[in-house]
């Protein structure tokens, strides 16, 4: 489309008007709300007729990417500044692409000879996104145009803390009620992660099981890496769970004590000591972490054979945040030995920690609040980007197959 569209579809972009086989530098600039710029750039050669379509022409080599990559000015998006992650708040304004085209090759490029811009969205029209502050609960509900009720899940994001709602967002337009759900350091929520109270998610679940917009009898949970195990411990201890779908989720309860009445998961215990840091001063955590099946350790492992619900794990084999397959793996073992459903595991060999929405760029590392430096996520960025496109169909298939039936 040419002036707006959703962020995770993909864009057709072509440049028309440039002379027979002419090279030109092709760049995409946008600014986050952080104020950080990221670029990616790209050099190309028209056709015969002059017209350079992104989806039949590639990228030749020398720019962010090179070959047939007709998204490639978007998921090559790259921080001017290091360490930086492209993080979107405000769900209800889009992020604007600037598109723009260069003569020739050079370094730096040529003249201006076009240029583009172009709104990705996140809420598509229609979608209610209901700001919610009952009883203890700081989150914000996204509800589908049309007439419900809807699938209902709750979305939880890492140990970053607040309130992410993008991912939500882009859910919901797809026909599902979801709730981005905040959990510590938002608004009047503790500041910061000493303990979890699983009381709290059960007064998130209670509310969506009540909600006219939420059909039952279930509801779906997805969460991402610390958001991950969250969700396992909502699915093993609380009621109302139909489907649980973790990206780069552990099965132990890590980073900090989670407590339901009377029952206590102490953390996985962790050695600093295994942290490596590289010549650039970037950590690779993957070593970190005890074995949750060793041990005193054994206490942190979440007993999801309590579960009454479907798992899908999405899995990055370059993950280097934790041993992301290994967990998976464990917990269908352990699923298993208890005679529960073997879950789904959809592994994606060179993707890394942060598997978002479709084409957001991959962050290869950046500053770890509980660590004090930047650590390594992981990932190659081409791999990483179909992992992503990929990775959002799975779960949206696992939700309709398991919430609406």
């Amino acid at each position: 489309p040419a002036a707006r569209s959703l962020f995770d579809e993909p864009l057709a972009i072509a440049v028309q008007g440039l002379g027979p086989r002419q090279q030109v530098t092709l760049r995409a600039s946008l600014r986050d709300e952080a104020g950080e710029l990221f670029q990616a750039r790209a050099r190309y050669q028209a056709g015969d007729d002059g017209e350079l379509d992104l989806a039949r022409c590639p990228a030749l080599p020398g720019g962010s990417f090179s070959g047939l990559e007709p998204m490639g000015l978007l998921w090559a998006l790259q921080p001017q500044k290091p360490f930086r992650y492209m993080l979107k708040k405000d769900v209800q304004n889009p992020f604007v692409v600037q598109l723009e085209v260069f003569e020739g090759h050079g370094e730096p490029p040529g003249r201006l000879l076009a240029q583009a811009q172009h709104e990705r969205a996140f809420l598509r029209d229609g979608v209610r996104r209901v700001p919610v502050r009952e009883g203890r609960i700081r989150a914000t509900l996204f509800v589908p145009p049309g007439n419900g009720p809807f699938p209902g899940i709750i979305d939880l994001y890492g140990i970053g803390g607040g309130l992410l709602e993008y991912r939500a967002c882009l859910l919901a337009n797809y026909g599902f009620s979801v709730l981005a759900l905040a959990f510590y350091d938002y608004e009047d929520l503790p500041k910061e992660a000493k303990e979890f109270h699983l009381e709290y998610f059960e007064e998130a679940i209670n509310y969506m099981l009540q909600h006219n917009q939420v059909k039952g009898p279930g509801i779906g949970l997805l969460g991402f890496s610390k958001g991950g195990d969250l969700c396992v411990s909502m699915a093993s201890f609380l009621k109302g769970i139909t489907a649980t779908a973790l990206i780069n989720g552990s099965v132990a309860n890590v980073g900090t004590v989670l407590r339901y009445k009377d029952i206590t998961i102490p953390p996985l215990g962790v050695n600093a000591k295994r942290i490596k840091v590289n010549e650039s001063g970037i950590a690779d955590i993957i070593d970190v972490l005890n074995n949750p099946l060793e041990g005193p350790d054994c206490q942190s492992f979440i007993p999801l054979e309590k579960a009454e619900c479907r798992f899908l794990f999405i899995v990055g084999q370059d993950d280097h945040n934790w041993k992301s397959e290994f967990f998976a793996v464990e917990g269908s073992k352990r699923l298993q030995a208890h005679g529960k459903e073997k879950p789904e595991i959809v592994c994606y060999p060179g993707a890394g920690h942060y598997i978002e929405p479709p084409f957001f760029p991959m962050c290869a590392a950046s500053m770890h609040l509980l660590v004090g430096r930047p650590v390594l996520w992981g990932g190659e960025p081409k791999a990483h980007c179909d992992a992503q496109i990929d990775a959002w169909q799975q779960i949206q298939a696992f939700f309709r197959k398991h919430l609406a039936g």
